[in-house]
């Protein structure tokens, strides 16, 4: 690691070392964030090229794709630029816009996944009255709504997080910038914000969580009326994998932010946040998107006007 003099930056350890085993796993982590990446844009591209998916479901679908992209560029550059060319470095202001731009994306996507579950709850349960219950005007309400609110708790917690003198070491053991890590090297007393931290993610995570968890209430106890079996083993095979995905990306997050001070670990901190940075945004398309048969569609579609 090349040496500098500027002690206002920070070192980010990073999640692997240089060993065989841990080279193979950055290889495979690099593999996965290629495939989310290729994938994700597919979705996006899809969306806006094929008319019959222009509808607020897959609207809503589509803004996921571009969180969990930006998530990814956010994170994964950096870190693997940093295992690669061993300059671990990271400035006061990068470290800012790291967390500004990782909470916004993670922030909205909690409240995507809310609105996303809204929408399904009309479509199975509330078929006729779609246009009306999910208008577009509705859906572009909501997913400004995400946006903003991400960007508020983003903005809110770099300000107070950086705003701590780090007198400290300031070695950040995490291959991000993430504000529990951060307050470790506060040598000011952080118990007030951390409390307030703790309210903030009470209102980012819990309460989208408990509107998913009434949504897909509502729509198994639809489901379990359905007179077709077929229907119901597919409407319950749907909900399962959903909320699969929505209980690793909420559950991930809950370790990381509500868990008390005292019972915190950096090697675990960084294994699970794994999980809502690179391994939930690899597997929401394939969940959300291209198990559906209108996608399918589309990109059969697609590939027969680039295909002779």
């Amino acid at each position: 690691m090349q040496n500098r003099n500027n002690t206002t930056d920070f070192i980010l350890l990073g999640l692997f070392n240089h060993t065989r085993v841990h080279f193979f796993l950055f290889v495979m982590m690099l593999a996965i964030v290629f495939i989310s990446l290729l994938v994700n844009a597919l979705m996006i591209l899809l969306i806006h090229q094929d008319h019959r998916l222009h509808i607020p479901m897959y609207f809503l679908l589509s803004q996921l794709s571009l969180m969990d992209l930006m998530l990814v560029c956010t994170i994964v550059p950096k870190m693997a630029a940093d295992y690669l060319t061993g300059n671990k470095f990271i400035s006061l202001a990068g470290c800012g816009l790291q967390i500004f731009l990782f909470l916004t994306m993670d922030g909205g996507e909690s409240f995507l996944l809310a609105a996303m579950s809204y929408d399904r709850y009309v479509a199975v349960c509330h078929p006729l009255r779609y246009p009306v219950l999910m208008s577009w005007q509705l859906c572009l309400r909501m997913i400004l709504g995400c946006w903003f609110l991400g960007a508020i708790d983003g903005l809110m917690q770099a300000l107070a997080t950086l705003s701590f003198p780090f007198c400290k070491s300031r070695e950040i053991d995490h291959f991000f910038c993430e504000p529990p890590t951060l307050l470790r090297l506060a040598c000011a007393d952080s118990s007030v914000f951390e409390y307030a931290m703790y309210i903030c993610c009470v209102l980012m995570i819990l309460v989208p969580f408990s509107l998913i968890l009434t949504s897909y209430g509502l729509i198994l106890a639809a489901v379990l009326h359905m007179r077709s079996t077929e229907a119901r083993k597919k409407a319950f095979a749907t909900c399962s994998s959903h909320f699969a995905v929505v209980g690793l990306f909420y559950g991930a997050t809950t370790f990381i932010y509500m868990r008390p001070k005292s019972y915190r670990s950096a090697n675990h901190d960084k294994i699970v946040s794994t999980f809502y940075t690179i391994f939930t945004p690899a597997l929401n398309p394939l969940i959300y998107s291209l198990r559906n048969n209108d996608v399918k569609g589309a990109w059969t579609k697609c590939m027969g006007h680039c295909l002779p």
